[in-house]
């Protein structure tokens, strides 16, 4: 992922100004890089060692999805509708 597409992402799902690492924002880079490596796959379907590092990708941001609804259910809901997750 290049360094001005992340820089976005931060910026745009950060809670405070330095903030790097809350779970909205690492949700919202898991979110670019799964969509990222879809594409990959359209274009090569057997490259299964990336299919398996997609899956981890996958299974993290579930369970960091889990954690926010369990703590903060109003940010769970802001955050899936701007990444267009679910419902």
């Amino acid at each position: 992922m290049e360094k001005n597409g992340k820089q976005k992402i931060m910026k745009k799902f950060r809670i405070h100004k330095n903030d790097s690492g809350s779970p909205d924002v690492q949700i919202a880079l898991l979110t670019h890089q799964i969509t990222t490596l879809q594409e990959h796959f359209k274009r090569h379907p057997k490259d299964v060692h990336s299919r398996v590092g997609l899956i981890k990708m996958v299974n993290r941001r579930r369970k960091l999805l889990n954690y926010l609804l369990r703590k903060d259910s109003k940010r769970y809901y802001t955050v899936i509708k701007k990444l267009g997750l679910r419902k």
